[in-house]
């Protein structure tokens, strides 16, 4: 199905625009699905915090409570006016403060009744059967729909409806703060007994589905923010201002008569996810954990700060760039941010070990937000002297980056008192207002240390003696006109002579102490040992969850993923460098020439053996991978492999034999409760990876299928793994 394509441009550079900061998220609220449910209904007015800045998701609500939260849910209050002085129950008298509220309810629109005494009793805890059947009511169901028995047939009626969608109630239980909240957010997404969705009957508009780039972005007219949606509309808000929490989200868009925001309701699944890049083709990529994502042609794409599309854009990705992937309902990618798709104008430099100075303006407020360093998973613990930090309002997501290049301020534009652009090493870098003022005190000519941002712009700028770089990349070319191509995603030039020539191809330290001239340094040493790819460690030393990986491929150095490496452990003499992180982990490991590169084929083995007209007998193998797709056969030199065997293959030079044939582990009957997702699972207490493209037979059909088919045929099936632990081939039969 063809991918939306959503105008993430003018959203994510406005996404954390200062003009108004938004309110800050509860203090207490530690569960990211109830941030969500009450930021949505905050918005809304359903609900809202304490004086404290506390929500308390775990106190329980009143009938009064609950009663003013369903009105809210109505979008009614502005017919309250007319039922304050009413008297509809007897011990809740004008006075009362939810008297409004509650003579609306059951007045004005039937969805609450008093007790046999014919009162309401508003000081009483609401059970969980009370706010349901309140609720079920104003999706228009009545006693009779839902049987004689209360309120079991309300909470049943619910459940198909998908009103306590993630709840487990009990019907005479009081009902915790926490619990309403979803509860009102499901009710948002429920459609009523007549067919029709709740949303559209209490908005004047409902536009879905649409995702949420920013909370923050400039409205045309005066100093207040609203919420940009992907198209690139901004929406003035209704009532209040986000937090932010509901940024990078699909969803459905709430309007008022003016079309201003009166909440957005994000969709019930889907999630984002942030990895680090290894491979980029037209039709998939592939991250440092193994895991391989399938992407079409016209998936959505935000890079470099503009609006395209995968087809389009993905072969600018460069291995360990980190990638942000949204993941809709049904688990397939729906659109990917490269780089930070941070704003345009904001940054942090980081000047202390752990200094959160200037993080709380940077996100405009929003808590809950996570933090990436380099594309893995990060703390402020993390954060370190001349890292850059940047705020993404499209995932929530604090993206830090310590990549410094040190090299010769070579010219700037406009002027050098107001320096837009910088040119280091034959490279223009955009100059944000943070590094302005620092580059505006040095002289074209003078040693500079440039501090960029995940997506490499200069976020300040050091006195080359006093800070150094760190920048690496692979030499793709020496020579007066060389290029050295940073792993960071940029290339810069200059000449690269002497010994230095005897670099092409290799990944080296690059700095410049002289104007069009480039420094570069062979990578050796580092973390010594052999590398363990199932315990994940080299020499002893644990690898980074973003650990890049360089080999020599048919095209210089090229990045694997470690679930890509045809054997478990890497001998220490076949490593020319393992490098570390800031926390001690292995984050990058470049293997030496002595490494083998050779590609395996992980398929069925289909032995035959032929008889020729004078009786002699040959043994021929060949080895399936799917979908018709084989290599062979051979004249077979391996005995010991069987017919129907599933086996690790590699082919001879000109692949007209095979090297090496190995039969694969084989884990029989593992239930489909053992997948802890598409590319996981979980047998006799070790977790193997399982990749998108893994080849799967089906033994009954004797058809290859995918790895959804497979799943779905059978509750049970064969899994065969090698010996870095990961699944290469998987067989389901009935």
């Amino acid at each position: 199905m063809k991918k939306r394509i959503f105008g993430l441009l003018l959203a994510v550079c406005l996404a954390v625009t200062a003009l108004a900061a938004p309110a800050a998220a509860f203090t207490d609220v530690t569960d990211a699905a109830t941030a969500v449910d009450v930021e949505c209904l905050r918005l809304m007015g359903v609900l809202d915090g304490y004086a404290d800045g506390s929500f308390r998701p775990d106190a329980t609500l009143t009938r009064a409570q609950f009663c003013k939260m369903a009105v809210y849910a109505l979008n009614a209050q502005k017919e309250l006016g007319k039922y304050r002085s009413v008297t509809v129950f007897p011990d809740v008298k004008p006075s009362h403060w939810a008297a409004p509220y509650i003579n609306l309810a059951s007045k004005g629109k039937g969805v609450i009744l008093g007790f046999a005494d014919g009162k309401f009793h508003p000081e009483a805890r609401v059970t969980a059967g009370q706010a349901v059947t309140i609720l079920m009511r104003q999706l228009g169901y009545k006693d009779e729909d839902v049987g004689a028995v209360w309120p079991d047939g309300y909470l049943a009626q619910a459940e198909v409806t998908g009103l306590t969608d993630g709840l487990h109630l009990s019907g005479g239980a009081a009902l915790t703060r926490g619990q309403a909240a979803r509860l009102f957010v499901n009710l948002l997404r429920c459609d009523k007994a007549d067919g029709s969705s709740y949303a559209s009957g209490i908005a004047d508009q409902v536009l879905e589905p649409v995702m949420l780039v920013s909370s923050a972005a400039a409205v045309s007219s005066g100093d207040d923010t609203g919420m940009q949606t992907g198209s690139g509309t901004v929406y003035q808000m209704a009532n209040k201002a986000s937090n932010g929490l509901l940024n990078g989200r699909m969803g459905m868009l709430l309007l008022d008569s003016q079309g201003k925001v009166l909440t957005f309701v994000p969709d019930g699944e889907g999630t984002s996810r942030t990895v680090v890049l290894v491979q980029a083709k037209s039709n998939s990529l592939l991250s440092t954990a193994g895991e391989k994502f399938a992407l079409d042609s016209d998936t959505a794409m935000y890079y470099d700060g503009e609006e395209t599309t995968w087809g389009a854009a993905f072969s600018w990705l460069k291995p360990g760039m980190s990638l942000t992937l949204y993941l809709g309902t049904s688990g397939g990618v729906e659109y990917v941010f490269a780089g930070s798709g941070v704003a345009a104008d904001q940054a942090v430099v980081v000047y202390a070990d752990g200094s959160t100075a200037g993080l709380d303006a940077l996100t405009g407020g929003s808590l809950n937000y996570k933090i990436t360093k380099n594309g893995a998973a990060a703390g402020i613990g993390d954060l370190r002297a001349y890292d850059v930090v940047t705020y993404s309002g499209a995932t929530n997501t604090l993206q830090v980056c310590d990549v410094r290049l040190s090299g010769i301020y070579e010219s700037c534009s406009p002027t050098p008192d107001a320096p837009e652009t910088i040119t280091v090493m034959g490279h223009d870098f955009r100059v944000l207002p943070s590094a302005a003022a620092e580059l505006a005190q040095r002289k074209v000519g003078d040693a500079v240390t440039l501090l960029l941002t995940a997506d490499n712009q200069v976020a300040g700028v050091m006195e080359g003696s006093k800070v150094r770089g760190n920048a690496l990349g692979i030499v793709r070319a020496a020579g007066d006109a060389g290029e050295v191509e940073l792993l960071c995603g940029i290339t810069v030039k200059g000449a690269i002579t002497g010994k230095s020539a005897d670099l092409a191809g290799q990944l080296v330290r690059v700095s410049s102490g002289k104007r069009n001239t480039l420094s570069v340094g062979s990578l050796t040493g580092g973390v010594s040992g052999d590398l363990k790819a199932a315990d994940r460690t080299l020499g002893g030393v644990p690898l980074a969850d973003n650990v890049v990986i360089y080999r020599t491929g048919n095209s210089g150095l090229e990045a694997v993923a470690l679930t890509g490496l045809p054997s478990a452990v890497v001998a220490r003499d076949q490593i020319r460098y393992a490098g570390t992180d800031w926390a001690g982990r292995v984050n990058l490991i470049v293997l030496g020439d002595k490494y083998s590169t050779v590609d395996y084929i992980y398929g069925r083995a289909v032995v035959r053996t032929n008889t020729d007209e004078e009786g002699k007998t040959t043994t021929t193998i060949a080895v399936e991978y799917g979908n018709g797709q084989q290599a062979g056969p051979v004249t077979s030199k391996f005995d010991e492999i069987r017919n129907g065997q599933y086996v690790r293959a590699s082919l001879s030079a000109g692949g007209s034999d095979f090297s090496s044939l190995l039969a694969l582990k084989k884990l029989a009957s593992v239930s489909n409760s053992a997948w802890t997702g598409r590319n996981a699972v979980t047998v006799g207490g070790r977790t193997y990876t399982v990749g998108d493209d893994v080849p799967c037979f089906n033994a009954a059909t004797q058809r290859w299928v995918t790895l959804d088919e497979a799943h779905a045929f059978a509750a049970h099936c064969d899994l065969y793994a090698d010996s870095t632990g990961t699944v290469r081939v998987i067989e389901v039969d009935q």
